[in-house]
């Protein structure tokens, strides 16, 4: 199953932008060679770049061109493209713990899933090639830098990668809200994908098929359901905290 597509070269087709400090410092000590940076007044202090890379000084006005936003926190750079990984690959480890999101297109709820799966140690987060969001200069802002350092892998088709998951030995948990089962019972010792759905629809139904089981957290208020990067991050702590307890 092919993760897909990863760029190393210069031209200005595999190029991205990352803006921010948190991004760029951790661009600046990522997976991705930074290319060049521009900053405005004290932009670049506390942040180390290399001498090797141009830093060029530059108007606020001008940030806001090259970054395509005023969130730039006076530090831009120019970046290789994201380096996705083979999807198959994040099943070798035997504890793999793997989030895949279907059809996810929101930037800052990827960005804010990326981060809570990196901060909890997750193997990686696969996602399907069309109907979701790609890693944009947007969601490295949103994820605090955290996709720099996380294995992130495209999928043709999410239920066939389930399905290549569990014959390969990993539990499946879906998230649905109003599932019988709670989000504390399954064993996530092994093996694990924990899948998230669409933020209006949810899982789609053959997503929904390839999994063991359908787990719900608790709504006791009066919204009707999380959000989901929220879910993911207790899922994701949830099963961290199930590991510890298993190997303690």
């Amino acid at each position: 199953m092919s993760g897909g597509r990863s760029s190393r070269g210069d031209s200005a087709s595999a190029r991205q932008i990352v803006y921010g400090r948190n991004p760029v410092r951790e661009a600046l000590r990522g997976q991705r060679r930074v290319l060049r940076c521009w900053a405005g007044g004290s932009g670049a202090e506390g942040i180390d770049v290399a001498p090797e890379i141009q830093l060029q000084t530059v108007s606020p006005e001008e940030l806001d061109r090259i970054a395509g936003s005023p969130d730039h926190q006076s530090i831009v750079c120019e970046v290789e493209l994201f380096p996705y990984v083979d999807a198959s690959d994040l099943l070798d480890d035997e504890q793999a713990l793997i989030v895949a999101l279907d059809q996810v297109q929101d930037p800052q709820n990827f960005g804010a899933i990326c981060r809570s799966a990196e901060c909890a140690g997750a193997t990686g987060v696969v996602v399907p090639e069309r109907r979701s969001v790609d890693v944009t200069a947007a969601v490295s802002k949103a994820s605090a830098g955290a996709v720099e350092h996380l294995r992130i892998a495209h999928v043709r088709n999410l239920a066939d990668y389930l399905a290549e998951a569990r014959d390969r030995g990993a539990w499946i948990y879906g998230a649905e809200q109003g599932a019988a089962i709670s989000y504390t019972q399954p064993d996530y010792s092994d093996r694990t994908v924990l899948v998230l759905g669409s933020e209006g629809k949810g899982l789609r139904p053959r997503v929904r098929e390839a999994c063991d089981q359908l787990v719900s957290l608790p709504v006791l208020g009066r919204i009707d359901s999380l959000n989901v990067s929220a879910t993911a991050a207790v899922m994701l702590y949830e099963a961290l905290r199930h590991r510890n307890e298993s190997t303690g």
